[in-house]
């Protein structure tokens, strides 16, 4: 990867680093459009419990991993909530950035007409300083 590129990506994870680390605390904590649609029929408090009513958020459970180190947009064990969010979101940006990056570099294209320094081209085998056209002589 060209110095640039290495650039365009440390900027981007910076970004993207700082919006996971802070601006994530300052997202809404209303429910979202499937939440609020669940909670129709049912009467809920200041906190979102269920006091009564009926309606299908009734039924819902804990998802097998809700006891996982990062489960509920938090870190277990960290007990100020705005840390907590932000070691979340830090770890899950560094997390798909690994994954990303680790598919990317198994993805990546080798061989000998992608090395550089070999001039060849990898289209029609030519070197890339060759003017002349493919059937075309002189």
């Amino acid at each position: 990867m060209r110095k640039r590129s290495w650039g365009f990506v440390a900027v981007g994870l910076l970004v993207a680093l700082v919006l996971a680390g802070v601006v994530s605390n300052y997202a809404s904590s209303h429910p979202d459009g499937l939440d609020s649609s669940l909670l129709k029929g049912c009467t809920v408090n200041a906190d979102d419990e269920i006091t009564g009513g009926s309606c299908p958020a009734q039924q819902a459970k804990d998802h097998e991993l809700a006891d996982s180190p990062l489960a509920d947009y938090g870190i277990r064990g960290v007990d100020n909530g705005f840390l907590s969010t932000g070691l979340s979101g830090v770890a899950g940006v560094l997390l798909t950035f690994a994954v990303g990056g680790g598919v990317f570099w198994l993805l990546r294209r080798r061989g000998p007409a992608d090395t550089p320094g070999t001039g060849q081209s990898p289209a029609d085998g030519r070197r890339t300083g060759d003017r002349q056209s493919a059937g075309t002589a002189g």
